[in-house]
């Protein structure tokens, strides 16, 4: 029994990997198609890459894309490591972890209708700076729940070892406790940038008219209303290879947190 339980469970993880990653193998194999179609490989080709760089609208969102995910990458990382310090430092409660990681169960598309309505509620102007700000409250609680899950495996006794010896809190903090949850923090940074580069509903609803403040999944959904173009599909394979590659990054140091 345990056997054949054993063989179906596998059978079930190849049937899901097959599903979750054919589709994506399919999309990169056309990505460097020569002519382009769905149906008849011609040849193999870079042609499609190549006009990448010379879109000048790819080019901006591109930029734009970045300027979004490293500001709030920083912004959320500070907050997110500051609050994950200040719930694990003090009294266990399961209301305020509630409220810690409501921004990761609640609906994005409910996330991004309450961020517009409070930005419309203030009369502030949409644009990339709103959008920062929208992916920073979005990505905090990733960044706090992965620097928790190291804080938990750390010696609280170290950081009264250092106010005894007369260190303060800002000195502790800094020399004691900061480089001990570095890979923690170094991981949910990396998330959090992960995160902020993929992420298209929040963006959309929060961004300013025109294509200053455009990013780069906007972009690419603007071009998918007229049809799937090889420039698409290789536009999606650069964006797939880099969340994988950072993803992956951030798998090694979250679990540099555990083995030091």
């Amino acid at each position: 029994m345990a056997h054949k339980s054993s063989r179906f469970l596998n059978l079930h993880l190849c049937l899901f990997y097959i599903f979750l990653y054919v589709p994506i193998l399919v999309l990169m194999v056309l990505s460097f198609n020569k002519a382009g179609l769905p149906t008849v490989w011609t040849g193999f080709s870079l042609e499609w890459y190549s006009k990448l760089w010379q879109s000048k609208e790819i080019l901006s969102a591109a930029r734009n894309t970045l300027v979004v995910a490293v500001s709030a990458t920083v912004l959320a990382t500070i907050v997110g490591t500051l609050l994950a310090v200040g719930v694990e430092t003090r009294r266990q409660s399961s209301a305020l972890d509630a409220v810690l990681f409501a921004p990761m169960i609640i609906p994005d598309i409910v996330l991004a209708i309450a961020l517009l309505s409070f930005y419309s509620l203030l009369n502030f102007t949409l644009g990339l700076h709103s959008i920062i700000l929208s992916h920073t409250v979005f990505n905090i609680a990733f960044v706090a729940a992965v620097v928790r899950t190291r804080m938990r495996n750390f010696d609280h006794s170290i950081l009264e070892a250092s106010a005894d010896l007369g260190g303060s809190e800002v000195t502790t903090f800094f020399r004691v406790l900061l480089p001990a949850i570095a890979p923690g923090v170094i991981a949910g940074a990396l998330l959090s940038f992960t995160l902020s580069i993929d992420e298209f509903i929040i963006a959309f609803f929060t961004a300013g008219p025109g294509s200053a403040s455009t990013t780069l999944p906007m972009q690419i959904y603007a071009m998918i209303r007229f049809g799937v173009t090889p420039e698409i599909n290789a536009m999606a394979t650069i964006v797939m290879f880099v969340s994988f590659a950072i993803v992956i990054i951030a798998q090694r140091a979250d679990k540099g947190a555990f083995t030091r």
